[in-house]
């Protein structure tokens, strides 16, 4: 009996086109020849084939026998020791093969591989890396690598091979030139132009050279999706960094997301890793635009429900855990304008954290001193004894040597008249709240107080993305934090930055001879979940207004929030839904507008529908349940058919209150 892994293999081998002199150089490596390499890298842009022609290696590896360990770079950790620990057979065992896809998103490992791993190898082990860069080039010119390191930039078919591609996907001659004429010589355009078969060729205009060439080749491949329930699974992995099964089941409660998931895996643009289904960048970016054009509102609603289940899981997963779902709930805002001014994206500083251990200190130390003189580094010094928790150190990965720290300090209320003596940034920082909205007994606020990395001085690095990362994860994971505060020497420039997201408090400590800016936000009145949503820029929200000025999506957003801090009069009072038309005409806003909306709740008992969607809600918001997970026991639900009728309640609640919102009350 043939397995199912073989006849894939087999298959692939049938389908792969080109690429011959990689192919020769790797089967060569396999059977021992001296001469052949024993690292290859293999770069180009996306959707040259570097995939493809790695899955065509690997089946090979297999076939002669070897061990195989493969890695996807988008998903590959920071810590060295993580990256030795996943790759171990090939440092352990003879004749490992170890395969590397998406280099470009690890880049920052470069030089610790080829300084430090690499050399470790197992006997007679072999490495395979792709990404879109090409390798560094100390290394290609590095005597001690010229024989056993080959450098292959991939590039796009010639027509013969094109035409070969055509010929074995059964593309009907006449429409052969046509295809080639649209889709050159790269091989993701023709992939898809070969999937989707003759049947996607039959009108010239689709073929048509346009602007838009990849959105018109994915609608010709996509076609006639199955059903609402399939568009929607569209929807989730066109915006999600990776989208599992279980992702698919948390955002799509009511749907059957087993066979979703399969459809999606069996869609040629569709990557599979060990996170989940993974689209090719390009084919990504083209559905998403073509979703956001089709069905705006569906397009928002769907990051909706992903930012809040990112948020959940955010809340309540394990700490190694935290920051890959952190980073993955800012992916969905990436393009936004907030996002643009803050964070880099770059993977180029090559660099992760590590908690403060007491022998960096001098070093922390001296680096404080350069960038913002003795009397901060002194209280560098101060807090790194009485929080020492707080300090993250940065390291590049190469080499291992500290280029930056930050530190976030959390400050249970009172203030404590040690820190305010000392620090003129927390006691500006504690006047501030004190004047505002004074923190009470069993809340704190936490501060991102120093952020030094010599080299790129408080401007957006990857230094302030990570640490951005873990202050959100934080602000999410934290009980009875009232406020949240970051502290810039450059406050003009940094106002424009974090407008939008944090409030300039006007305080302007000075320690030596520096003075500082504070910005921050009150949790207490802004919950993250609202706090999310100012990522997503208002122009980008297609749907039409009310009468009061908000979208059907920011209508929507306030109803979510209202409820979520329905049984807390003081959150509730500076809930967005409190300047609707609904509280308009309301003599006492707050009593009334928490008395309309538990009658709207009531009300959808009135509905067939809405009988368990009330009762879900009831309990979920009202009836003082600690979490949606107890409120689930409360009922003696299953939590996924709770959440499917929270959803369910959801949907019907804010499509009642829209009515009333636009029409006015029945």
């Amino acid at each position: 009996m043939v397995s199912v892994g073989e006849r894939l293999s087999s298959a692939r081998t049938r389908a792969f086109i080109g690429r011959d002199e990689e192919l020769g150089r790797f089967e060569g490596a396999l059977g021992g020849d001296p001469q052949a390499p024993f690292a290859l890298y293999v770069f180009g842009p996306g959707g040259i084939g570097k995939s493809t022609l790695l899955r065509c290696l690997a089946d090979r590896a297999r076939s002669a026998g070897r061990l195989l360990v493969e890695l996807d770079g988008r998903f590959v950790s920071r810590d060295p020791d993580d990256f030795s620990r996943a790759a171990g057979p090939f440092l352990d065992v003879p004749g490992t093969v170890l395969v590397l896809d998406s280099f470009e998103h690890c880049q920052w490992l470069e030089s610790w591989l080829w300084q430090h791993f690499l050399p470790r190898a197992a006997e007679g082990a072999l490495v395979v890396l792709a990404g879109r860069l090409a390798p560094q080039p100390q290394w290609t010119a590095d005597p001690a690598w010229a024989g056993l390191l080959h450098v292959a930039e991939l590039g796009p078919f010639s027509e013969e091979q094109a035409r070969s591609l055509l010929v074995a996907a059964q593309i009907r001659p006449e429409l052969r030139d046509r295809v080639l004429r649209f889709a050159g010589g790269n091989p993701l355009a023709l992939s898809l132009a070969a999937a989707s078969g003759s049947a996607g060729c039959g009108r010239e205009e689709i073929w048509a050279p346009s602007a838009d060439v990849l959105r018109t080749l994915l609608t010709g491949l996509v076609g006639e999706v199955p059903t609402a329930a399939h568009r929607r699974a569209l929807e989730v992995a066109a915006q999600a960094h990776s989208t599992s099964e279980e992702l698919l089941s948390a955002v799509l409660p009511e749907e059957d997301c087993h066979l979703l998931f399969s459809w999606l895996r069996d869609l040629p643009f569709m990557e599979s890793t060990h996170r989940g289904l993974h689209p090719h960048d390009a084919a990504r970016e083209t559905l998403a635009a073509d979703l956001r054009w089709r069905a705006p509102h569906a397009f928002v609603t769907m990051r909706q429900r992903l930012a809040g289940e990112y948020l959940r899981i955010l809340r309540e997963a394990p700490e190694e855990r935290v920051w890959t779902v952190t980073d993955e709930l800012f992916y969905l805002f990436r393009e936004g304008k907030i996002l643009a001014r803050l964070r880099t994206w770059s993977r180029e500083d090559e660099v992760h954290d590590r908690p403060l251990h007491p022998d960096d200190m001098d070093t922390l130390l001296r680096m404080a001193e350069q960038t913002e003189g003795t009397a901060s580094a002194e209280l560098v010094r101060y807090w790194a004894q009485r929080q020492p928790q707080a300090f993250s150190v940065y390291r590049l990965v190469s080499t291992g040597r500290i280029v930056a720290f930050t530190a976030r300090l959390a400050l249970p209320a009172p203030a404590d008249p040690q820190d305010l003596a000392t620090d003129p940034v927390v006691a500006a920082a504690w006047r501030y709240t004190d004047a505002t909205a004074p923190v009470g007994p069993g809340e704190h606020i936490g501060i991102s107080r120093f952020s030094v990395y010599p080299e790129r001085y408080q401007v957006p690095s990857r230094v302030t993305d990570l640490s951005s990362s873990r202050a959100q994860a934080e602000a999410a994971r934290a009980r009875g934090r009232a406020y949240g505060f970051a502290v810039w020497r450059d406050a003009e420039t940094w106002a424009e930055r974090v407008k939008g997201t944090l409030s300039d408090t006007g305080a302007r400590p000075r320690v030596g001879e520096h003075t500082y800016g504070l910005f921050g936000v009150d949790w207490r009145h802004v919950p993250v979940e609202a706090w999310l949503g100012r990522f997503i820029s208002a122009a980008e929200d297609p749907a039409p207004s009310g009468p009061s000025g908000f979208s059907r999506t920011a209508f929507d957003q306030a109803v979510r929030e209202a409820l979520t801090h329905w049984r807390d009069p003081a959150a509730f009072a500076a809930c967005a839904l409190t300047r609707t038309r609904l509280a308009a005409d309301l003599s006492d806003p707050v009593p009334e507008l928490r008395a309309l909306l538990s009658q709207a709740v009531d009300d959808l008992a009135g509905d067939p529908r809405g009988v368990r969607a009330r009762e879900a809600l009831t309990t979920g918001y009202f009836s003082g349940a600690p979490t949606q997970e107890a409120a689930a026991r409360r009922l003696g639900l299953p939590y996924g058919t709770y959440r499917r009728h929270v959803r369910q309640g959801l949907d019907l609640l804010c499509e009642a209150l829209w009515r009333q919102e636009l029409h006015g009350p029945r």
